[in-house]
């Protein structure tokens, strides 16, 4: 081999070996961010899994110091009529089930095999191991949902969400739509005023609305959690109002060529384009309306109008003691949420990546 043909082999290798390490690294990079990213993941769920764990226990788990994550309850087993605590022990080097009988002077205990009453044990309770086993108590969300009207609440809430989302999507949508493609005089001072809107805070504008409800006489209703989504937010318009503007002006001279006039570009081109904006404004809107608590608190006076976000507060508050049933209910109204994020997730990403524009 001469020596042109080897410094040529020296140069081919270089670039390759300069490849894989590259390779290399990015994987190293990609599983530090995928271990990063699992850790912070486990510790945000570490609050949920702990309501749900704490929604199937009983009162006797909650009380042990420190309580279980896992629903476990102390093995106990019946000797002379009675239930004794089951511990496994070590005797002459066996490990065997025997039962706690007896409590004896510096920590010890008479352990006895419940299969053979007559023989009885003194040991150090500290040294044995008290058995546990899993016990799951379903009862405690019929009970939680039925101490209380749930059933009523979660109406109402149903109610106030799915009709306001409705009224919050037909307006914000249609105000997105003319900010965006419509031209006017005046019209970006406008949009500056309703932006100026977001800086203004709720309970600077509590006192004339609730006055202003008052005299139409929808206090103590629905109406004024619904009604007022009818009227467009500043939030969503901007966010739709950006979106739409990404969406190419030749789609609606197509249509207007095609005889289509406003209302129908709104319906056939504008909002099948904006369909990833309008989930992920409907998503919030019903994380919102689902945990408001403010707003329900203030014009809802009698118990069968409450949302399901002012009776699980009122729960909490006449059921202090019952930790496993507040977790219950609680558990109850965050599955929505949770159902909502993963039915919506899939048709959210493939929006974005389709992003208004096809071919």
């Amino acid at each position: 081999m001469t020596s042109t043909t080897r410094t040529r082999n020296a140069s081919l290798a270089r670039p390759a070996r300069q490849f894989e390490g590259i390779k290399a690294q990015d994987l190293l990079i990609k599983g530090i961010t995928m271990l990063v990213l699992a850790a912070g993941a486990v510790i945000i769920l570490i609050p949920l899994i702990f309501m749900m764990s704490t929604s199937l226990k009983d009162r006797n788990q909650l009380r042990r110091s420190p309580p279980p994550l896992i629903p476990l309850e102390y093995t106990m087993v019946e000797v002379n009529g009675k239930e004794e605590p089951l511990y496994e022990v070590t005797l002459e080097g066996e490990l065997r089930q025997m039962a706690l009988v007896k409590n004896l002077p510096e920590g010890k205990g008479v352990f006895v095999d419940p299969a053979d009453l007559d023989q009885t044990y003194e040991l150090v309770i500290a040294d044995q191991e008290q058995m546990q086993q899993l016990e799951m108590h379903w009862e405690n969300y019929p009970e939680a949902l039925t101490s209380v009207p749930f059933d009523r609440y979660l109406i109402n809430t149903l109610i106030v969400t799915f009709v306001g989302m409705a009224g919050m999507l037909i307006s914000c949508t249609m105000v997105a739509y003319g900010f965006s493609r419509f031209r006017a005089p005046w019209l970006n001072v406008l949009f500056m005023v309703l932006l100026s809107t977001i800086m203004l805070p709720s309970q600077v504008r509590l006192i004339p609305m609730y006055v202003m409800f008052q005299k139409l006489g929808w206090v103590d209703a629905l109406l004024p959690l619904i009604v007022p989504q009818f009227f467009a937010n500043a939030y969503d318009v901007f966010f739709l109002r950006q979106f739409i503007m990404t969406i190419p002006l030749e789609m609606d001279d197509a249509a207007r060529i095609d005889g289509a006039n406003p209302i129908q570009v709104y319906l056939h081109v504008i909002l099948p384009q904006a369909r990833p904006a309008i989930v992920a404004v409907a998503i919030l809107h019903f994380i919102w309306a689902w945990n408001d608590f403010y707003e329900p608190l203030i014009y809802l006076h009698s118990r069968e109008k409450w949302t399901v976000a002012v009776g699980l507060q009122t729960f909490s508050a006449l059921y202090a003691v019952n930790t496993h049933l507040i977790a219950a209910a609680s558990v109850v109204m965050v599955i929505p949420c949770i159902l909502l994020f993963f039915f919506s997730q899939r048709v959210f990403t493939q929006g974005v990546v389709i992003s208004g524009v096809k071919g």
